[in-house]
């Protein structure tokens, strides 16, 4: 036996062995290497860290080789050629998956972050944090949702809990969200910690963590991201979490990770294992299953009810007399309120539109509600 053959054999015996002890097989994931404010130490310690904690996680560092941190397996390369080379590794298969500091996302290609929420030390996924899961902001925020509900099942959680961050646009998507589970897609919408209940969640819901996913547009779940990862050392060093996560999108094959340049090495290392884990399970695939059974369930349809159309010439419609308004009607989104109302006052329903401390508001007469609320479900507001 040759001396080149003898050391194949033995490389892969070393790594059945490894395997073996590790529960299973290491996945490659690729770090980038440089980039990080506190210093190309960090990303290795974060590196070393992943080994430690997750012991499914082979860390391929992507970047000039670190002296002490020789132990690690690079793929080397200068500086400022890093983002270039984490590229290529990726397409070439050289690496399973990635965590990048920052990566050329195509359009429709978003990331699922995963935080730790302050009240109850639970663990919640904010769809989406990163990149542009569709310009449209409706259906980028439908699009979250599912791509979040993928990512939760890639970690285990079979059935996880939904809920829709009282942000713009919020009440149409659980109304889409609503009509899709109604046609047989399945959801589960988990509820507010709040007296008054719905799966629309203000922001003591999520510092509570009351659902597994939280749905809310990307520019949103970024900033969030940030808070909850920096909130214990004023922002400067992200300490908790697990980064702004893997991305998805349709027809989307591959796995890369979005960390912060001031992340630290537990968030890097919690990174590296959040990576290895969806790969292991096959986001991607499992992304192509859920749009599969979201679109026959209505998808597109939902869609374009949430698509902007061309602006038709206003009609002018007068308010009824006024009345003593002694009871309100919530679930209405914020760009949809004044047209809601003019459709109450075409069925001489007197009606104004107000916000609320949960959101905007109708508000009526009560003898009028159970009129109201059926006007404004057959006109698509509910």
């Amino acid at each position: 036996m040759s001396d080149a053959i003898k050391k194949l054999v033995g490389t892969a015996l070393a790594e059945l062995v490894e395997s073996a002890r590790s529960g299973g097989p290491k996945v490659r994931v690729g770090l980038m290497a440089a980039g990080s404010e506190h210093g190309p130490e960090e990303i290795a310690r974060g590196a070393r860290l992943a080994m430690q904690n997750y012991h499914n996680v082979k860390p391929v560092m992507i970047g000039p080789r670190l002296p002490g941190y020789e132990d690690l397996e690079y793929i080397e390369c200068a500086a400022e050629d890093v983002p270039e080379t984490l590229e290529a590794a990726v397409k070439e298969g050289r690496v399973e998956g990635a965590v990048a500091m920052h990566f050329p996302f195509p359009l429709g290609v978003t990331t699922i972050g995963r935080v730790l929420t302050p009240g109850r030390g639970t663990p919640m996924i904010l769809a989406s944090t990163t990149g542009t899961s569709s310009t449209v902001r409706g259906e980028a925020m439908l699009r979250n949702a599912i791509y979040g509900i993928a990512t939760a099942k890639a970690l285990g959680l079979k059935n996880p809990t939904v809920g829709i961050l009282n942000v713009d646009t919020a009440q149409p998507v659980f109304r889409s969200l609503s009509h899709m589970k109604e046609k047989g897609y399945d959801i589960t919408f988990g509820q507010s910690t709040r007296a008054d209940g719905g799966s629309v969640l203000r922001g003591n819901d999520i510092l509570s963590g009351a659902v597994d996913v939280c749905v809310t547009d990307t520019l949103t779940g970024n900033v969030l991201c940030k808070m909850f990862s920096s909130f214990t050392t004023g922002g400067s060093f992200e300490a908790t979490g697990w980064g702004y996560g893997p991305s998805c999108g349709e027809g989307w094959k591959n796995v890369v990770s979005i960390v912060s340049r001031a992340s630290g090495a537990p968030v890097i290392a919690n990174a590296m294992g959040f990576t290895a884990a969806v790969v292991a399970a096959g986001l991607p695939a499992l992304v192509a299953e859920e749009l599969a059974a979201a679109r026959k369930a209505g998808l597109d349809d939902e869609i374009a009810a949430l698509t902007p159309r061309a602006a038709a010439a206003e009609e002018d419609v007068k308010a009824p007399a006024a009345e003593p308004t002694d009871d309100e009607l919530h679930g209405i989104d914020v760009l949809e309120i004044d047209n809601a109302v003019k459709v109450l006052w075409k069925a001489n329903i007197y009606a104004e539109s107000a916000m609320g401390c949960t959101g905007p508001v109708i508000k009526m007469p009560a003898r009028h509600m159970d009129k109201a609320r059926e006007l404004l479900k057959q006109n698509g507001y509910l």
